[in-house]
């Protein structure tokens, strides 16, 4: 259906939504013998132009559906791109001989590719991994008896109802309620108010953090200080110019000039004093 994709030219549910909706309100319903046949042609010949007027005259099902899922935060617009992506692939696999209508067929197909974008994509949803924790992600909504918060006999409820743990239930509650902050804020905010990103505290700047770290840092110094005195003078000074100098450091080929020696036999002294100073420094 690739193919199918790439040449079928359909409307895009992006930009001006309302003309994009009016747009596949305007394609034709097909009756059961036209859609056999169109079926038939584009199973039987890959006829294109079939399997294009069989996703337009379902278009409006795709709207209907995705209207559904708005209640998760995410464009409408985006959740119809999807939901048409689902429809393609159930005119790829219809077949008109089972006597099932292409819409009944393709509604799992539509519904399936716009859950799996908001499993993907929503903001609060990263816990709904397994088959039974999706389910309950998109059902719970529906079950809560009302606005309020689940009580514990309700979270039971649910729990029993769709075979996962209340304490799960609860969690996913929670995700479904909760709201996301802005740390940045608006920038076109014109009054002035901070962003509540600035009223978070740098932890790398408190007092006993930056004590910490400056200890950490002269010990180290200190360490590799006195693990570079365990070295030969040949290979404290590969080491320096190698992986010490503020220039860069020195190339192999320097320093086999510099000793007179190959660049392959200052690169074994290199890994040598290497594995020398990673032993003093574990120590």
């Amino acid at each position: 259906m690739t193919q199918t994709v790439s040449l079928m030219q359909l409307p895009v549910a992006m930009g001006n939504l309302d003309a994009y909706i009016q747009t596949a309100q305007r394609f034709p319903l097909l009756s059961d013998e036209e859609e056999k046949a169109l079926a038939r042609r584009f199973r039987d010949d890959n006829d294109l132009d079939a399997a294009r007027d069989l996703v337009l005259s379902h278009l409006r099902v795709v709207i209907a559906i995705a209207r559904g899922y708005l209640g998760y935060g995410l464009p409408h617009a985006d959740l119809i791109q999807e939901g048409n992506i689902g429809l393609m692939k159930a005119v790829k696999r219809f077949d008109p001989e089972r006597g099932v209508r292409l819409v009944s067929f393709a509604i799992h197909w539509i519904k399936a590719e716009i859950h799996e974008y908001i499993v993907k994509n929503w903001r609060l949803v990263k816990v709904a991994t397994t088959k039974a924790q999706r389910k309950l992600f998109f059902n719970l909504r529906s079950m809560k008896p009302g606005s309020e918060t689940l009580t514990p006999e309700q979270a039971n409820e649910v729990a029993a109802t769709l075979g996962v743990k209340p304490e799960e239930v609860v969690e996913m509650e929670t995700r479904l309620t909760g709201h996301d902050l802005a740390l940045e804020g608006n920038p076109d905010d014109e009054e002035g108010r901070l962003a509540p990103i600035a009223t978070l505290a740098d932890s790398r700047l408190e007092p006993t953090r930056v004590l910490e770290a400056r200890e950490e840092e002269r010990l180290h110094s200190e360490g590799l200080h006195t693990a570079l005195s365990t070295l030969d003078p040949r290979s404290r000074r590969i080491i320096e110019a190698r992986w010490l100098a503020e220039d860069g450091g020195a190339t192999l080929h320097d320093l086999a000039a510099e000793f007179s020696v190959s660049a392959e036999r200052i690169r074994q002294i290199e890994a040598k004093a290497l594995k020398s100073l990673r032993g003093v420094l574990a120590a």
